[in-house]
């Protein structure tokens, strides 16, 4: 995975798995694929979805609310919907924050 990128693509998530793993370049993309349907899969049948040390992706219901037209000003209302929320775990939190697994957020060191 390139650093100087802002967006991690099934492609380059396939690129990876076929770099690391003794499997043809298809199989790669195909098990990216396969893994993807999965979680599409059990968001629509279970509504939630648990990867762990990663976090759980789980849908929500939403529902009608009025709203309105930002170019008119127009008052609508919106429709009920479901909408996917992500909840990333402890595990995940601390590792996009640089911090080690055993630190805590308020952890703080005082000066004497």
């Amino acid at each position: 995975m390139s650093k100087t990128k802002y967006c991690l693509t099934k492609a380059e998530l396939a690129e990876t798995i076929y770099t690391t793993m003794p499997i043809e370049k298809q199989k790669a993309s195909d098990l990216v694929e396969d893994f993807i349907e999965l979680m599409k899969e059990g968001l629509q049948q279970d509504k939630r979805v648990m990867l762990s040390g990663f976090g759980t992706f789980l849908v929500n219901s939403k529902r009608p609310r009025r709203g309105r037209n930002p170019q008119t000003g127009d008052a609508l209302i919106l429709r009920a919907r479901n909408v996917v929320k992500f909840k990333p775990s402890q595990i995940l939190k601390n590792a996009v924050n640089g911090e080690k697994s055993g630190e805590h957020e308020g952890d703080f060191e005082e000066d004497e």
